[in-house]
This record gives structure tokens, C-alpha cells and sequence, in this order.
């Protein structure tokens, strides 16, 4: 956990010291940093922020300004080691521990006053890139100056999400986290659900992660699980600890070592199998593995078709039939406890921590009301904004300060005809009334592209002039944000792809969350980048390789600094760490860009381009990769269209094209692209199970 923390300082670009008990240790940690996954880096290259060293020379944390001890959880261990960390910190330095078992105060007895005085609990949550909690707890001695200068600096520069927490077993998170899971594990032990049932149930049903119970122990170690279990037994009140004790089970899971990921079986085991792997369910009367059963629960399949996250918990906890008797025998007294105990007194802190610590859709409080019928209001820039004109796909709000905001709110952002109507509109309304535009939202994943079913329903019944008349209006889309007579700063988070990529590209600027995925994926699904993805790699990377080869092999960022790396993002595009902070920068570089006179960009009309000669070599290549059986022959197909755009068309050398001839060829091998059978099964394969076919 400590070395994690360090790599999302790193990634922070902030210098970090790792001291372990040894040096060796600590390097040991951070090579394994580098091979962990999902990776704790933004980037590789973020390691060279770390040093290290070992205990054993403390002089390094004399030059300190925040010192986190993230060691063993062993009072004793702490206080001695802490001891030696007092002798050597300077006075302004803020010393914090990560433990999530030990009372803070106790932790610091004996120190000396500026000690305790700069002495404060931040308990991150794991991974800590990843998950955006920490819970920041504070003792009677912590400076409130110290507390609220770490508060802002934990906030803005690591972008995470801060909750102040009272010195109690678990703080807030873990404490509720686990009385849930206790009653879930409780349930499991009657028999009456499996495991796949009770996965099924608590996860995006209700608003939870995928990973719903069994799989986030199976993450997060079923030893761990039961050591914080035990503490909170341990250190409660009897009447209040007994709900924390464990069903029997979960001790012959540890003994047999069946604790999860790290010993490579849990509630579930991935074995070998014909074609790859395949997943197997613990049965908790026999504890045999056995193969994974479909769940059959009439109100789950229902709920499939309630969009509103609000309405489909109402529906299910209202279900007659397991679902329903599940939520009602393990959410219910979860929601009770929290308000009947004194961590959870602030509901606004509480429901944040359970929302960003757990990932959960809603927190406690807020599922409270939405069982009582209520809504929970919006309380972002956009929702406080003034609605200027909106469709079905899209809204054009006012965001103040003469900036306009594009918000999409299709289901995952896809682009229809809706979106890109409201693009257009977007930038007239700009250009008339407003200094600058924005493209943006609220949601967890700015745009996943193109809506694939409108492609395939139209390839399918062959209306190809459909198809032609939807390419040139995104190409158009794309074509007045870039030429935007007022500045368009896009502001993507997430999954960022296709379309959503494009957008990027044809920006003035881009301010991204750290946390984007960005990436042309059309090679997935059978086609090629037709909104301008491709001309625009070509010009930007000026080698049609590399763009061949982001665009051939799908790349995909794997954070704003990856896309950077990738050529997605430019220098002069922009990283913002707090999500939350995201539009109001984006908005701040769009008002930048008004204040030193921004000037649009002409469109091109001379690209230059290799011709023949790079159609023939980028051609050889998908050739050799054919022959050697790494891609297929629809692969190859999709190859040598892309390889024909990159190269400018059938000329007969190398020269110069227009913008416009560009986006002509990528519009025709797009369209030819979808007259494909297997680009077809592609798609709706995509559009079944959520990933790539490669047929």
C-alpha cells in the first residue's frame, strides 16, 4: 500500500522518497509497481520520481514537507518507528499514517507537541490511483491549519475526494462497508442464495460495482476481510461488535487458503480450459469448485429494461421473489446501522465516503431517500447552469462567463444524430452569443463513440445513403469544432473513444481528467476512424507508420499522460487530476485562449503524403503480419483500407492532398467497410457482450 501511494504521488509529479526496512525492500516494491496490474502508474517513466532507501537512514525525511508511514499494523512497531521519525522531521513537516485498525492518538503518544500538532490520519483506499476516498482523520492536538492545507493539496494535486472522519474503529468507510458485507456473509452461510446469485444481485443492479460482493473479497483477500472484521469486534461496544463476527466458513476458507486473487482461489478459481480459461464458483456446502450457474431471477431480467438507477431499486427492493428478499434481509439493516451510529452522524460525508470507497452509485443516505421517493439533486457546474437548447442526445448550457457547454447524455455518450445536430448547434451558438465553447460532462465516461446499432441497422437493410449522409454530418461536426470561430476546448474522463477521441482531435484544446481512456478502437468493430481520426494522426504524428500503427492496433491511452505519450493529447493540452475540477478548467482554458486573442485555423489544403510507395511498404507490412497468422484475412482487409487513407488514394506519387480529400477517402473506406459480413458480425457481437471479435 505505502509504495502505491508513492507511485500516485509519482504520478502526481511529485518527488518521492520509498524507505522500506531496507533499500533493497523498497526497490523490490517498486519493480513490483511496475508489473502490478491494473498499473498504479499513469506511465512507466512516473517510477524515476521515486527513490529509495531503507530505515535504517532517516536523514532523507529532513528534508520532508508530508511523511506517510504506511508500515505493519502493530502499535508498538509504529510508535518506535515514529519515535525516530520525531528526532529527525523539520517543523513544518506533516506527518500522516495510513492505518485503517490503530487510533490515531494513540499512534502519537510521546511525541513531542509539533509532532502531534502536525500529525493526522489519511487512509487511502486500495488501489489509490484508482479509488478516489481519503478518509482524513484528524486528533485532538492535529493543527486545523495542517488539516485543512493537506486537505486541499490530498483534493487538488491528487485528485482525490476528501473525508474528514472521526478517530474511531475503521473510520467511516470501512466500518459501514463491512457491516454490509458481514450481513451478506451471514446470508451466504444459510444456503438459501449461491454465490453467483448474491453477485448478480449486489452489483450495477443497484447501483454497486461489477465486482459486486464475492469478486471484490476475492480482490481485496479474504484474510484482510476478516482481520478488519475482527477489529471492529474487537475495539466495539459487545452489543454493537457481535454484528461483525463472522459465519464458520469463512474461517475453513482461510485455512484451506482459499482467501482470493493472491493464492488463486476464493468464492471463485480461474482454470484452464479448451478454449482459454474459464471461471469456477466455490459451493459453500462442499467447498468444491463446480462450474458457474446462470442466475434465473425473474425481477433481475426486468430490471435490465429500468434505465433510472432510482427506479430499478425501488422495483427490486420491492421484488416478491430472492432479489427482493435478499435487499430487504442485508440492505435494509445496512441502511438502519448508519443511522443509528455516531460515525455516520455528517450523511453528506458519510454518503461520499461509501460512494468513492466502495463505489457505490448512491451512499446511504442518498439511498434512503431514493427508497423514500425521493430525487437526489444534481450539484455540478452543469446542473447549475442555465439550459440554452437540448434534444434527446445533448444539451447546450450556459456555463457562465460567456462559456457554452456541448453535455452529452445519450446512453454512454454515443454519438447519433441528436449529438452531432447539437454540435452543430453548439458552435453556431457560440459563435453568435458566447467567447468560447466547451464540450463536456458529468458522467463517468465522456463519449464511447459512434452508436454501433444505428450502423449496423442500417448496413444491414442496405442504406448505404444513410450511412454516407451520418459520416459527412460527423465529419462536418468535427470539421466546424476545428474551424470553431471562438475557441472549443474539449473535456473528456473515461472511456474517450472513437468519436469521442476525434472530438479531441479536432480541438483547439483539450483538458483531460488524468483518469481518460483515450483511443481510435473502429478497427474493433470492423471499420476505420471516419470522423477526421485518421487525417488528423497523419498530420499530427507525420509519420503515416506510427499512425498506421495506433490507428491498425486499436491503441488505447491508458491515462491522460499515456495519451499524451500516444500523440492523442499535445503538449499544450491540459491534465486535470480531481475529476470534479475538470470542467472548471476546461472552462478556464477556454477563457484563456479568448483573453490572448485566439485566431482559428484555416482548413488545410496541402497535407503532404507518401503515394504509392507508403501504401506499398505500410501494405508489405499487413502482408508479413497475415502470413504469420497474428492478424486475419478480415484484419488485413481493414489494413490495407487504412493503409489507402494514410497514403492519400490512388496517386501516382507521393504529393500533397486537400483536408477535405482526406476525409473523402476515410468516408469511402468506412462505407465499404461496412458492406462487410464480417464487419457486421463484428458489431453486433460488440453490441452483445461488450468486446472485440477478431473473425
Amino acid at each position: 500500500m505505502g509504495s502505491q501511494i508513492a507511485a500516485h504521488l509519482a504520478n502526481a509529479g511529485v518527488p518521492v522518497i520509498l524507505l522500506d526496512l531496507t533499500r533493497d525492500a523498497a526497490d523490490a516494491g517498486v519493480a513490483k509497481l511496475k508489473k502490478m496490474s491494473p498499473a498504479p502508474f499513469f506511465v512507466p517513466e512516473n517510477a524515476a520520481l521515486i527513490r529509495t532507501g531503507g530505515f535504517d537512514d532517516l536523514t532523507p525525511l529532513a528534508s520532508a514537507d508530508w511523511i506517510i508511514e504506511a508500515i505493519v499494523e502493530k502499535l508498538d512497531v509504529k510508535q518506535s518507528l515514529l519515535a525516530r521519525v520525531d528526532a529527525v522531521r523539520a517543523a513544518h513537516t506533516i506527518v500522516s499514517s495510513n492505518t485503517s485498525g490503530i487510533p490515531l492518538a494513540a499512534i502519537a503518544e510521546g511525541r513531542s507537541e509539533g509532532f502531534r500538532t502536525h500529525w493526522i490520519g489519511t487512509h487511502f483506499f486500495n488501489p489509490p490511483r484508482y479509488l478516489r476516498l481519503v478518509e482524513l482523520i484528524s486528533t485532538p492536538d492535529t493543527d486545523p491549519a495542517v488539516a485543512s492545507a493537506l486537505s486541499a493539496f490530498i483534493e487538488r494535486r491528487l485528485g482525490k475526494v476528501v473525508v474528514p472522519a472521526p478517530d474511531t474503529p475503521a473510520f467511516i468507510a470501512n466500518h459501514l462497508g463491512m457491516f454490509g458485507l458481514c450481513e451478506l456473509l451471514r446470508v451466504a452461510a444459510t444456503g438459501k442464495y449461491t454465490i453467483e446469485e448474491i453477485d448478480a444481485i449486489t452489483g450495477p443492479p443497484i447501483g454497486r460495482p461489477k465486482s459486486a460482493t464475492f469478486r471484490t473479497i476475492d480482490l481485496a483477500g479474504l484474510d484482510i476481510v476478516a482481520h478488519v472484521a475482527a477489529d471492529l469486534e474487537r475495539r466495539l461496544p459487545p452489543d454493537q461488535g457481535k454484528a461483525f463476527a463472522l459465519p464458520p466458513f469463512v474461517k475453513t476458507m482461510i485455512d484451506k487458503g482459499m482467501i482470493g486473487d493472491k493464492t488463486g482461489q476464493g468464492f471463485y478459481k480461474k482454470v484452464k480450459a479448451d478454449d482459454g480459461t474459464k471461471i469456477l464458483t466455490l459451493d459453500l456446502n462442499t467447498f468444491e469448485y463446480r462450474d458457474a450457474a446462470k442466475v434465473r431471477i425473474a425481477s433481475l431480467d426486468a430490471a435490465k429494461n429500468i434505465d433510472s438507477l432510482d427506479e430499478r431499486l425501488r422495483f427490486l427492493m420491492a421484488a416478491k421473489d430472492k432479489a427482493g428478499e435478499l435487499l430487504r434481509a442485508t440492505l435494509t439493516p445496512t441502511l438502519e446501522y448508519a443511522t443509528q451510529q455516531a460515525p455516520f452522524a455528517n450523511h453528506q460525508f458519510t454518503d461520499l465516503a461509501m460512494k468513492h470507497g466502495f463505489g457505490w452509485d448512491l451512499g446511504p443516505f442518498e439511498t434512503l431517500k431514493v427508497l423514500a421517493g425521493e430525487s437526489i439533486p444534481k450539484t455540478s457546474l452543469l446542473a447549475k447552469s442555465r439550459v440554452v437548447k437540448k434534444n434527446d442526445g445533448a444539451s447546450l448550457i450556459d456555463i457562465g462567463d460567456g462559456v457554452l457547454c456541448v453535455e452529452f447524455h445519450s446512453k454512454m455518450n454515443t454519438i447519433g444524430g441528436d449529438t452531432i445536430e447539437m454540435l452543430h448547434a453548439g458552435v453556431a451558438e457560440a459563435t453568435e452569443h458566447f467567447a468560447a465553447l466547451v464540450i463536456g460532462n458529468d458522467a463517468v465516461n465522456f463519449c464511447a463513440g459512434a452508436n454501433l446499432m444505428l450502423v449496423l441497422l442500417s448496413a444491414q437493410e442496405g442504406e448505404w445513403d444513410d450511412i454516407d449522409q451520418m459520416v459527412r454530418a460527423f465529419q462536418g461536426a468535427m470539421m466546424a469544432i476545428k474551424t470553431s470561430p471562438v475557441p472549443v476546448v474539449v473535456a473528456p474522463a473515461g472511456l474517450t473513444l472513437g468519436g469521442g477521441c476525434e472530438m479531441g482531435l479536432h480541438a483547439d484544446r483539450v483538458q483531460a481528467a488524468a483518469e481518460t481512456y483515450m483511443g481510435l478502437v473502429e478497427v474493433g468493430v470492423g471499420l476505420l476512424p471516419a470522423g477526421g481520426g485518421t487525417k488528423e494522426l497523419l498530420v499530427r504524428m507525420g509519420d503515416p507508420r506510427t499512425a498506421f500503427e495506433t490507428i491498425g492496433f486499436a491503441k488505447v491511452a491508458t491515462s491522460g499522460a499515456d495519451a499524451r505519450k500516444i500523440g492523442y493529447l499535445r503538449d499544450v493540452d491540459g491534465i486535470t487530476m480531481n475529476r470534479d475540477a475538470l470542467l472548471a478548467d476546461a472552462k478556464a482554458v477556454a477563457l484563456e485562449r479568448v483573453r490572448v486573442g485566439y485566431q482559428p485555423p484555416q482548413v488545410r489544403q496541402e497535407i503532404k503524403v507518401g503515394g504509392p510507395d507508403v501504401y506499398a511498404a505500410l501494405s508489405l507490412g499487413v502482408h508479413l503480419a497475415w502470413r504469420a497468422g497474428r492478424i486475419s484475412d478480415h484484419d488485413a482487409l481493414i489494413g490495407r483500407k487504412i493503409a489507402r487513407v494514410l497514403a492519400g488514394g490512388n496517386l501516382p506519387s507521393a504529393g500533397v492532398v486537400t483536408e477535405q480529400r482526406l476525409l473523402d477517402l476515410e468516408r469511402e473506406g468506412f462505407l465499404s467497410l461496412c458492406g462487410e459480413p464480417k464487419t457486421l458480425e463484428r458489431i453486433a457481437h460488440t453490441l452483445k457482450t461488450g468486446k472485440t471479435l477478431r473473425n
